[in-house]
């Protein structure tokens, strides 16, 4: 939507809620002017009379090709004490998104309503809450979006070149101007920069501390991409075709201003060409293009502290985005903190907003504020067990856990085979066709009917619960009678449970508002609340994964089968942190293609017979307690 109602009221019951006592002698003041309350920054600082302004930043890229380098444009709301000598911190957001789709639950954009050249409505809520307790809040304009020029590179250098224009800007590394073109400084900044946001702005997050830039000291990805390759390709399975060109076209240009629009999508044109092509979707290999979209082999470039939140159930954005880059985070020592939910594209703001807010405020304020609150003594994981069910760990997966291998033990073509901590003594080998056929086909009546694009494995009725925690990996020795086929595998809890609906990725927005932070006449800081959709049903689709067999040994080359010669691979499914209830049965589905996730291309072949080597065929399954709580649970020896 565009401006909401005006504000109520200006300082919100819910935010006082969390601060209410006043600060003592011996909480020291990290910064004067800085008041601490129970331990965070308190709201001391006004939001109305808050100092705003739009700073232009020539980078280094020319994205349009046009000869001129592009200029990155970047709104500022900061306290009015800054004027006087109080040195702030920097919470930014970078974003394609914010003259287009705009941003949150309740699409809110830019927008310059007195037409001063300077934001009036200021999306989401941090300016609002943030400002108020001494930080500069900074919205930064991709390149090609707004009122940054270029063009969208879709995850490429230009993305982040705007993000990382601002953090110079701001620690005196590049020069800045206003509109009338008088010199911009940064001498109210104290140095540190926490970039957060959604999706695409979690992913320029992503980005640009791979790049190790001094002057960002955290990040917040929410839902948030590592690999782009990962993001429209999954074991050399396209998601999509066009897609680069596709999203770099919506996010340039203007909602508001048709001609603006038209204008920056034609000077784009060719550029989106230019995508489409290096994105290799004929192949779907991995390439330099990808490559340069990639940023877990930079992990060990990372200087920032990571704070990830991630919705398990994220068919969006997919789990193995934050997973993958939270194991190379892992491996170098990043400090970090994980919120792992069991909904789909929804930020936390929406679905925990009390707990988000207060663990983001204290997040923010011991990182870039210096405020000991002991956030990092705390335990590392908060994880959405089951619905609306919040444990914490100390790590994630979940200590204690160990990868398990439980072996696939064929039986029939018509009848289920079993699941065992043994290899099959069975000799028996198995065949099915891939038929492209959808997940739900694929899944359904399990164990009931008879489907020939699939074979099934499951345990007997479990004994004890059974927790996963972590990355699932389905190992097959296979034989096909095509030069290629598509490998896909399914992990199935059946039995009637609670589960997350995935209607509107779980997430029911109601009328109800609450409030946090401080408003002006255009810019309100109440926002509807959400709640989680949860419903039972007789079976559930826990996690699934796909692998193009042409690229088993890399993904950076297709390599055609030999017809009907054995050969190994090895299938991730995407991350989980799962309890399999007492009396329910785990199942394993193997199949071909999956229609709702992947496309096939026009090389590779249908209706291959697909035959499975009985030996030695296993899931890896991440288990809290690892064999011994699998036995606790009945699965067989």
């Amino acid at each position: 939507m565009g401006a909401r109602r005006l504000s109520r009221m200006l300082v919100p019951m819910a935010a006082l809620s969390l601060l209410p006592t006043l600060a003592t002698a011996a909480q020291a003041e990290p910064n004067p002017g800085i008041v601490i309350q129970n331990g965070v920054t308190a709201p001391v600082f006004g939001y109305a009379d808050a100092i705003r302004e739009r700073v232009f930043v020539d980078t280094d890229m020319d994205t349009d090709k046009n000869g001129v380098k592009d200029v990155a444009a970047f709104d500022i709301i900061r306290p009015k004490a800054t004027a006087d000598g109080l040195k702030v911190p920097v919470i930014m957001d970078a974003s394609p998104y914010y003259r287009t789709s705009c941003r949150g639950n309740e699409t809110e954009c830019k927008l310059d309503t007195d037409g001063d050249g300077l934001l009036d409505q200021w999306p989401l809520f941090y300016d609002n809450y943030f400002v108020p307790r001494g930080y500069a809040v900074v919205l930064s304009d991709a390149l090609g979006t707004a009122n940054s020029t270029g063009c969208p590179t879709t995850g490429g250098k230009g993305d982040t070149a705007a993000a990382l224009a601002t953090i110079d800007w701001l620690n005196g590394r590049r020069t800045g101007r206003h509109a009338d073109g008088s010199v911009a400084t940064a001498g109210w900044h104290n140095g540190k920069t926490g970039m957060i946001g959604k999706s695409y702005d979690g992913t320029i997050a992503n980005a640009a501390a791979a790049t190790g830039i001094e002057g960002l000291t955290t990040i917040v990805p929410i839902s948030a991409i590592s690999s782009w390759y990962d993001y429209q390709r999954t074991g050399g399975v396209r998601h999509s075709t066009g897609y680069a060109s596709y999203l770099s076209n919506a996010v340039t240009g203007d909602r508001y201003l048709p001609e603006v629009d038209r204008a920056r999508k034609a000077a784009c044109a060719a550029i989106r060409t230019e995508l489409d092509a290096g994105a290799g979707d004929d192949t779907g290999d991995y390439s330099a293009y990808w490559a340069e979209r990639d940023y877990r082999p930079d992990a060990d470039q990372v200087k920032a502290s990571v704070f990830v939140y991630h919705g398990i159930n994220d068919h969006n954005v997919r789990g193995s985005q934050f997973s993958e880059w939270w194991y190379e985070l892992a491996e170098n020592d990043v400090t970090r903190k994980i919120w792992i939910s069991q909904l789909g594209h929804v930020d936390p703001f929406d679905i925990r907003r009390g707990d988000w807010v207060n663990t983001l405020h204290r997040w923010f304020d011991h990182e870039l504020q210096g405020v000991e609150n002991g956030i990092l003594d705390e335990p590392m994981a908060d994880i959405e067990q089951t619905p609306l069910n919040w444990v914490t760990a100390t790590n994630w997966p979940q200590p204690g856990t160990v990868k398990t291998n439980v072996y696939l033990q064929p039986n029939s073509a018509t009848t289920p085979g079993g699941l065992a901590l043994h290899r099959s003594k069975s000799g028996v080998s198995e065949t099915y066709t891939d038929t492209r056929t959808s997940e739900t086909v694929l899944t359904r009546s399990l164990p009931t009917e008879v489907n020939s694009a699939r074979l099934v494995y499951m345990t007997a009725p479990l004994t004890a619960d059974l927790h996963i925690s972590g990355t699932p990996e389905l190992s097959l020795r296979f034989k096909t009678d095509r030069n290629d086929a598509s490998l896909s595998t399914f992990l199935v809890d059946l039995g009637t449970g609670q589960h997350i609906s995935t209607t509107n990725d779980g997430a029911l927005t109601g009328t109800e508002e609450d409030c946090w932070g401080e408003s002006s006449a255009a810019d309100n800081a109440c926002y509807k609340k959400v709640t989680e959709r949860v419903i039972t049903n007789e079976q559930e689709l826990v996690t699934r994964g796909i692998q193009d067999a042409s690229n088993i040994n890399s993904l950076s080359r297709d390599r055609k089968l030999t017809p009907n010669q054995y050969r190994k691979a090895e299938i991730k499914l995407q991350p989980e942190d799962y309890v399999f209830a007492k009396g329910h049965r785990i199942a394993i589905v193997v199949a071909g293609s999956n229609s709702s996730w992947g496309q096939r291309t026009a090389t590779e072949s249908n209706g291959a017979v697909i035959t499975l080597d009985p030996r030695d065929n296993r899931i890896e399954l991440p288990i809290v307690g690892g064999a011994a709580a699998a036995k606790a649970a009945g699965i067989a020896k």
